[in-house]
Formats: structure tokens, sequence, C-alpha cells
């Protein structure tokens, strides 16, 4: 959980945002099954909203929050570099946890720093 953590600080998201902890955890679950991502509303959301006691649609609004502060405020040329190509637009919530997932996956943050 460290190295999500600091990827996400890498990409300028702010601990103070409570999408912070929620894409963190959503993150977590879909590395420890990716199917999560087919059914991202009924399940991903819903998980992350059990373990963190609040509703679906907030935990999609939070992670839609952090996900447009790092479009706009953050480290987007990191974030197409982990992406492997440049985004035209910002990714949906899906595609931001997809790209986060398979780099934390496939590499490791060392080689980022």
């Amino acid at each position: 959980m460290k190295e999500i953590y600091q990827l996400i600080l890498v990409l300028g998201i702010k601990r103070t945002y409570m999408g912070y902890h929620h894409l963190a955890t959503a993150i977590q679950l879909v590395l420890e099954d990716e199917s999560r991502l087919l059914y991202i509303h009924k399940w991903l959301y819903t998980d992350v909203a059990r373990i963190h006691q609040t509703t679906p649609a907030c935990i999609e609004r939070n992670i839609r929050t952090v996900n447009l502060y790092c479009w706009n405020k953050g480290n987007r040329q990191l974030l197409n570099q982990i992406a492997g190509c440049p985004l035209k637009e910002r990714p949906s919530n899906a595609e931001f946890i997809d790209i986060l997932s398979c780099f934390l996956k496939d590499n490791s943050l060392v080689k980022i720093s």
C-alpha cells in the first residue's frame, strides 16, 4: 500500500483530499482482482464505500475530484509517462484507476522517482 500512496503523492494529489484515500483503496482492490474494473460502479465503488463507510456515489465523486486535480494541477507529465502515451483528454475514473494499477503491477516506483 505504501507504493500506492507514494505514486498518488508524486502525481500531485494531496492527502487532504478524501479521494486520495478512496483512490488508494480502489487501486489496492484492483491489484487484488482486475475484474473489479469491469463493474466499477456496482462492485469497485461499493467495496471501497463499505471499507470507508460511505456511499458509492461519494467514492465516485471523490475519485473524480482527485482525477481532475491531477489533470489540471498535478503532475500531468508523469501521468502521460505512466500511461505510456500522451493523453489528449482527462481519463475517466476507470481509466485513471486502470493506468495507475497497471503501472504499479508492472513497474517499481523507483523507476519514476
